[in-house]
């Protein structure tokens, strides 16, 4: 069952070539006198020939065979005959002259043909994923993830880092999203947790005197799904010793640079732009703009502050905002039914309602009647309103309100409209988050990122004073609007961690009994240290420039966080219970 080589391996220059190759049958063509097979493996497809010269028996097997049966097929190569020239494929000039072949496997009609299989409904797709997977769309990009992790493992060892494993069944300590939870045998009615992020151990690891780590490894939350998102998904993970934010950043830069070259061949400017937090939000209304267009949010609020539209001016008397974007040019493309279907839209970032003027041949307004000229025109003025242009105005007393519904609505208009080349890239550095952000249920404070964060040197007295006001030593990796990666500085004085636990209503009780081995660890001398933590599905997906991550993912789940191919999760025997000493409650009866 051996081979002399993949199916597209072969060329003109093998003509003559005596060859052994194995592979699924992507097609069968019977012309009578003739007959050819599209043999196709990973690599690709190359041509079976079968003509008057081949023995009868051999020639009646080929006739037999059908769709994804599994060949292996003996034979020289020669050029295809005078017409028959396939420009579009590597091995369009050549055949193989079959003299011998095996049928190693039979395949029944599949659900759905392999490369129409893009096109099918996407649970029959999962459902029948090893089939799916055949699509070599499916397949360049698995062959993709792979050159890109061997890429990263290459670039961070040249860099002094080492490759460490850490457990993947560890203590929980939920600080955001659910943990998975795994019932432990052998300790009745205690759990492990699978890791959201190997976050502790790689500190730990900088405890230990490693200096540098990495790791590409699988992390785990349950949470809701998104299209970016999944509840099993991979990190490349790192951490450093004795850096700063631009020690990371550099790193992280020269890693971005060598694979965008090598597997984009598109060569990137370093150093990346930088952009504050709080200059993200109040221009693009997100931490992760999308710069490859530009339409700046415009803040109405001194405009409209007194006006007699209790929409605008109530907003902005409660402590929120008025802001607004301009589209540009797209009246004529933008319907009273479109602009109802982006109302609904922002409301489902809790936005109220949508304000909007048109300038078409003719100046419509959904919000115009309600204020004075001067007002009016001081508007179209700050927003730099023209003939042809819509401009959408959003008003909350809550300005993440305002920042989440604009900022998404900019960016489905610039997706919309075409307002940049969907094949380019922008890069940049988000930085400088606050520390610190409210809970809307609560109302206490909680760690924008996780507490061991540690605050701008300059912003330490804030913790005292002004906590809301202090801003974090962190920084993501934005990429054409997708948040790739993000890390930060950690804290290694026991005194400010003391503080940020206060912060956060975290008591040193509390503390102990969730980071207690990381805290009698940093008794012991901790070097300062910093790590990042790019999201290397979301990584793949958008060098590829996929929709969702699933296509770079060989099994993925679906929005309801199943595999619907072996129909995980799934109910276990009531032994397996009892000898992990679990009782199931009905939820409806409770």
């Amino acid at each position: 069952m051996q081979r002399t080589d993949y199916c597209a391996s072969f060329g003109a220059k093998d003509i003559g070539t005596r060859v052994k190759v194995c592979g699924w049958v992507q097609k069968q063509r019977d012309l009578g006198s003739l007959i050819f097979i599209d043999l196709r493996d990973r690599s690709g497809i190359l041509q079976l020939a079968f003509d008057e010269n081949t023995p009868k028996e051999l020639f009646s097997m080929a006739f037999g065979v059908r769709a994804e049966f599994v060949l292996s097929a003996e034979g020289v190569i020669r050029p295809r005959g005078e017409g028959a020239v396939n420009p579009n494929l590597p091995t369009g000039q050549i055949e193989v002259a079959v003299d011998k072949m095996e049928i190693l496997s039979e395949a029944e009609t599949p659900p759905f043909e392999v490369l129409n299989s893009m096109d099918v409904k996407e649970e029959t797709r999962l459902k029948y994923r090893y089939l799916n997977l055949r699509h070599p769309q499916l397949q360049n990009n698995l062959r993709f993830r792979h050159k890109l992790a061997k890429s990263a493992r290459d670039y961070f060892d040249t860099q002094g880092f080492l490759e460490i494993e850490t457990p993947v069944l560890i203590k929980s300590t939920p600080e955001g999203a659910r943990d998975y939870l795994v019932p432990s045998r052998v300790h009745p009615g205690s759990f492990y947790a699978l890791p959201q992020s190997p976050q502790l151990y790689k500190q730990l690891l900088m405890v230990s005197g490693f200096d540098r780590y990495m790791q590409i490894t699988k992390c785990f939350r349950d949470e809701d799904l998104r299209a970016d998102r999944q509840p099993e998904f991979t990190q490349l993970d790192l951490e450093m010793s004795f850096v700063d934010e631009d020690d990371v950043m550099s790193i992280n830069e020269g890693f971005l640079k060598k694979i965008f070259r090598e597997e984009l061949g598109i060569e990137i400017p370093t150093p990346l732009p930088r952009l504050p937090w709080k200059e993200a939000m109040e221009n693009y209304g997100s931490d992760k703009p999308d710069l490859r267009f530009d339409m700046k949010l415009i803040n109405l609020s001194s405009i409209v502050e007194n006006c007699g539209f209790k929409v605008f001016s109530g907003a902005v008397a409660e402590g929120g905002s008025v802001r607004a974007i301009n589209v540009k040019g797209v009246a004529d493309r933008m319907s009273r039914k479109e602009i109802d279907k982006l109302t609904d839209f922002v409301k489902t970032y809790r936005a109220k309602g949508l304000a909007w003027l048109k300038g078409g041949e003719e100046k419509t307004s959904s919000y115009a009647k309600f204020l004075t000229e001067e007002e009016n025109v001081a508007i179209e003025k700050a927003c730099g309103f023209e003939k042809g242009d819509v401009l959408f105005v959003v008003a909350d007393t809550k300005n993440q309100v305002v920042f989440d519904s604009l900022g998404a609505l900019r960016s489905k208009c610039g997706e919309q409209f075409g307002f940049y080349d969907p094949k380019s890239f922008s890069l940049l550095w988000v930085t400088d988050f606050p520390m610190f952000e409210r809970d809307e249920e609560t109302g206490k404070y909680k760690a924008m990122h996780h507490p061991f964060t540690s605050p701008k040197d300059e912003d330490l007295p804030l913790l005292d004073t002004a906590p809301e006001q202090v801003r974090a030593k962190a920084y993501d990796i934005v990429i054409n609007g997708w948040e790739a990666g993000g890390g930060s500085v950690r804290i290694h004085r026991r005194d400010v961690q003391q503080k940020v636990f206060d912060i956060i209503g975290l008591t040193k009780e509390e503390a102990e009994v969730k980071f207690g081995f990381l805290l009698e660890a940093f008794r012991y001398g901790v070097p300062p240290h910093a790590g990042l933590a790019f999201g290397f599905d979301r990584l793949v997906s958008l060098l590829l420039g996929l929709d969702a991550i699933r296509d770079c993912i060989a099994f993925p789940k679906v929005q309801n966080a199943c595999e619907i191919m072996t129909q995980c999760p799934a109910p276990v025997p009531q032994e397996s219970l009892d000898e992990l000493a679990i009782a199931l409650v009905n939820r409806e009866e409770k």
